[in-house]
């Protein structure tokens, strides 16, 4: 009988077997449900609240035996070994020799629980790295039979997802690179390099992730997440993916997240949805004048936001001429806004009137706030802020657009350094929400208050984080970026396969791959490096192969080589 007009069994009615046995009865299967726990009978009813067109499909059943009719059956329980492993022993005592047995092991060994399962050749992973994933990873272990790994494919087209199959590996594709993000991202929060909200906020507008990873542990379970850390610390030999020390504490307290009402965030007084952050009120700040060191993609992207926000901007570059094609620059895409209608043209005329560009750094000496936007290397930018630190009128703001260095060497190298902050815009500054506000340990209190309330009066949304190497977002981003390209050195999946998994399995944006073409592969390879520099872990060694693109002159799109080929 073919899984696609079969019966499903599905034993644990977790997160993830929840997921499963509503997508299989929508689809019109007969669905058979084992759960021994108390709240069984309430988790189903909580499933068919959320899925009405699965009533009268979804039975639940008390007695393993039950499940016999299934063509697949899958266990979606806890991922500990011994518990995975009962059930499997139980399952293939149960149900027909033909019947195929699915895991939805997501770093336990497949290959392991296959062999202790009792029939290793009708044993395959199906996992689904998140409920909502469009995507299911279906693993095989050398013993697979064929026929059982089409059938699970078969199951898997059936109830809408596409799938990407692959050997047994701990962690598999996505939970090998969502884990250690999610963890860091912990330790980060733990640690009070940034609060909770601003690195979720980070990660949704600085990388349009639907869910901030705090967010997202909310609703993968805390308890969930430490059993799953736990099984990769141990087969990877790797104490960075220990479970943080809040991340175990919350599991140990019963803060689950969503499925026990509290976790990062507070569900019990709400419908469900990340809590609102309150934003103040925007300040009156009267800049009289703004100023904007350098010529490329980022300074023009910058010197937009300020015109167009009614702010009087001096753009400068190293020539009068330098300076003059980036206003042309801003007049060109200004343009292209007006013709989207993005832009009233009034509006584009009043913003390039209030910007002048001029290749004397002696224009900035008036100016209340100046931001420095050049090449993204230390020293060039140390002997920039020495001769703003003599040139800037006292209590001016001067700003670094680094998205790596430290803040600090800048404010040393100005001579004034409680003057000095960091504001990380994002590319393309005019339509990223997200900038990054980095104090240094001798910034001023009232200039950090003042960066906050002039991103939000610009439309844009600050966060604020201390001053470390990547601060948020690149230093969540690249480690993942990097084990990304690992993965793929390593040909356990190819470049497409990853970017799909991360994509229609945990909803991302961009896959890995299109982001790091994008980024250009040269940054990449800087940023990396400079995170590494900073810690000196084995593990944030820059991949091999982003350094041999790189050499071989593969840089992106920017190149029209990278991962891929372009144009």
């Amino acid at each position: 009988m073919s899984a696609r007009h079969g019966t499903v069994g599905v034993v644990g009615l977790g997160t993830i077997g929840a997921a499963v046995a509503g997508r299989a009865a929508v689809a019109g299967h007969s669905v058979l449900v084992l759960d021994s726990a108390e709240r069984a009978g309430e988790r189903l009813r909580q499933l068919l609240d959320r899925t009405p067109e699965a009533h009268g499909r979804i039975r639940l059943v008390r007695r393993i035996e039950e499940l016999a009719p299934a063509v697949t059956v899958l266990e979606a329980v806890p991922e500990r070994r011994d518990t995975k492993v009962e059930v499997l022993r139980a399952l293939d005592r149960a149900c027909p020799p033909e019947t195929v047995l699915a895991s939805s092991a997501a770093a336990l060994s497949l290959t392991d629980l296959a062999a202790a399962s009792g029939r290793p050749g009708r044993l395959v992973g199906l996992h689904l790295p998140l409920p909502t994933a469009g995507l299911a990873e279906i693993g095989r272990t050398v013993m697979t039979e064929e026929s059982a790994v089409e059938q699970a494919r078969d199951l898997a087209e059936a109830v809408g997802l596409g799938h990407v199959t692959v050997g047994d590996r701990a962690g598999l594709i996505s939970t090998a690179l969502l884990f250690g993000f999610l963890n860091q991202a912990v330790t980060m929060y733990d640690q009070r390099l940034a609060g909770r909200d601003d690195i979720d906020a980070a990660m949704r507008h600085g990388c349009g992730l639907p869910l901030g990873p705090l967010e997202l542990l909310d609703l993968i379970g805390t308890d969930t997440a430490c059993d799953i850390l736990d099984v990769l610390a141990a087969r990877w030999a790797e104490p960075t993916l220990q479970p943080a020390r809040r991340l175990r504490h919350m599991a140990l307290a019963g803060l689950l997240g969503r499925k026990s009402g509290r976790g990062f965030y507070d569900y019990r007084e709400s419908d469900g949805t990340r809590p609102a952050v309150e934003r103040p009120s925007p300040a009156q700040l009267a800049f009289r004048t703004v100023g904007i060191v350098g010529t490329g993609t980022m300074a023009t992207g910058i010197a937009e936001v300020f015109a167009k926000g009614g702010v009087p901007t001096v753009l400068v570059g190293r020539t009068d001429e330098r300076a003059k094609a980036a206003w042309e620059a801003v007049a060109a895409s200004t343009a292209r806004a007006v013709r989207r209608g993005k832009l009233a043209e009034a509006e584009r005329d009043a913003a390039l009137e209030r910007l002048t560009p001029s290749g004397d750094l002696a224009q900035l000496a008036d100016c209340d706030l100046v931001i420095e936007a050049i090449a993204e290397d230390l020293d060039v930018k140390k002997r920039l802020f020495r001769t703003l630190g003599e040139l800037c009128r006292p209590g001016a703001l001067l700003a670094t657009t680094t998205s790596s260095l430290p803040v600090i060497e800048c404010g040393l190298a100005s001579g004034r350094p409680e003057d000095v902050i960091g504001l990380h815009f994002f590319n393309p500054a005019p339509l990223m929400r997200l900038v990054e506000v980095i104090p240094s340990l001798e910034t001023a209190p009232q200039h950090v208050h003042v960066a906050r309330e002039l991103c939000l009066r610009l439309g844009k949304h600050p966060v604020q984080c201390m001053d470390r190497p990547g601060f948020i977002v690149n230093a969540l981003l690249f480690p993942y970026l990097n084990g990304a390209v690992r993965l793929t050195e390593s040909h356990y999946a190819t470049a497409d396969e990853i970017d799909d998994v991360m994509k229609l399995g945990c909803g991302y944006p961009l896959g890995p791959f299109e982001l790091l073409d994008i980024i250009g592969l040269d940054i990449s390879l800087s940023i990396q490096r400079v995170l590494h520099d900073a810690d000196r872990h084995p593990r944030t060694v820059p991949a091999p192969l982003l350094g041999h693109l790189v050499a071989a002159g593969r840089a992106g799109r920017k190149s029209g080589a990278g991962f891929r080929v372009y144009g």
